[in-house]
């Protein structure tokens, strides 16, 4: 018996060196597969061109972001008080009637105190940015800035298709314009 279990130690020993060198390659095959290979190489390279490209493009987006939202912003500030100026509008009217009728009447003394009035109040809308929009007699027509509220037969031929009067002056705040002339034009 000693010798069956001296010879099974014997071969149960080969065995044991076997499954030893069995998992040494083992773990040789799993460091080999988490190196990097010559042939991965470029891959690894194209991930990492890859990855700085997404990254400029999103910088490059949140820069235009930033720019974008900055316009806006200015925007709003230069155009804040449009609803408030576009609503003062119909009193500048009034005020330029009422003028016109003072100074048909002659009543002097009504018409200083009230031409002041409109001064003040014309030039704080100017410092807001409102500014006229200023048509005369015999410009031409343009339709993306001015209104034609009707036409009438020109005095002469000259004036065909151009404007023949103001009927309401128009207004822009900034760079947009937030009322048209209401113009007639000669047919």
């Amino acid at each position: 018996m000693s010798k069956k279990n001296t010879k099974t130690a014997k071969e149960e020993a080969p065995l044991k060196d076997n499954s030893a060198d069995h998992s040494n390659e083992v773990d040789r095959q799993e460091a080999t597969d988490t190196e990097v290979s010559p042939t991965d190489k470029p891959s690894l390279e194209d991930l990492l061109a890859q990855e700085k490209d997404k990254f400029l493009r999103l910088f490059a987006e949140f820069e235009n972001y930033k720019k974008r939202t900055t316009k806006e912003r200015i925007d709003l500030f230069k155009t804040a008080g449009r609803e408030v100026i576009t609503s003062l509008l119909p009193v500048i009217d009034d005020f330029e009637r009422a003028l016109a009728e003072l100074q048909k009447q002659e009543q002097v003394e009504h018409t200083e105190g009230i031409k002041l009035i409109y001064n003040k109040l014309v030039e704080t809308l100017k410092i807001k940015g409102l500014s006229v929009i200023e048509v005369s007699a015999g410009d031409a027509f343009d339709s993306e800035l001015h209104e034609a509220i009707t036409q009438i037969k020109a005095p002469d031929d000259a004036l065909v298709g151009k404007i023949i009067d103001t009927v309401e002056r128009g207004y822009k705040l900034g760079d947009q314009i937030i009322r048209h002339p209401k113009v007639v034009i000669g047919n």
